[in-house]
């Protein structure tokens, strides 16, 4: 037989887990933050270009459909997407899906970017000098495991799972240079 005191606490560890993940805050109709890739209803937080996967562009107006277990449920025209919070636990579900679905369109701020700097967004690639929002626009944001400081000089990204690419931010906040090998600096880095 179970210990009353034991089995108390343990209740009240469970439900402040669950209160700790827990949504607070309906975002409503919103906009994706950024390009994510999907397999057609599961989208990574680590948004791996993988074969098979399609991009779903920054700006897509996304309806809120509710939380599943480590996921924010999504519909975009129609069809529902799971957004998977497979490798930043650290952040709570309402802190998580907030950063993913936003009330302001970054489509204008793109627009208003250089050339160069929209096309990297837009074909989901970075370049020399982007700001670290147009970075988060361009590739997601960096998984929370292995970037849980977001004004460090440096991020690391995954193309896949085998393919890291480290950026590296100046002084003043801009993209400075990437690391990594050849073949996935052909496919992150616009040149």
């Amino acid at each position: 037989m179970k210990h009353p005191v034991a089995a108390s606490l343990l209740a009240l560890a469970v439900a402040t887990s669950v209160a700790a993940n827990a949504q607070t805050t309906d975002p409503g109709d919103s906009f994706l933050c950024c390009n994510m890739r999907t397999n057609g209803s599961w989208i990574s937080d680590s948004n791996y270009m993988e074969s098979g996967k399609t991009m779903i562009p920054f700006g897509t107006p996304a309806k809120f459909a509710g939380f599943g277990r480590y996921r924010v449920n999504i519909d975009i025209d129609g069809k529902r997407q799971s957004i998977g919070n497979d490798y930043s636990r650290d952040l709570t579900m309402d802190v998580f899906a907030k950063r993913y679905l936003v009330k302001d369109d970054p489509r204008p701020k793109v627009a208003a970017a250089a050339p160069k700097v929209r096309s990297a967004i837009q074909s989901a690639r970075v370049t020399k000098g982007m700001t670290r929002d147009q970075v988060l626009i361009a590739l997601g944001w960096p998984i929370s495991s292995e970037n849980p400081h977001l004004d460090a000089a440096t991020w690391k990204y995954w193309l896949w799972s085998f393919s890291p690419f480290t950026l590296h931010f100046d002084a003043n906040g801009r993209l400075a240079k990437i690391e990594t090998d050849a073949e996935t600096l052909i496919k992150v880095w616009l040149e």
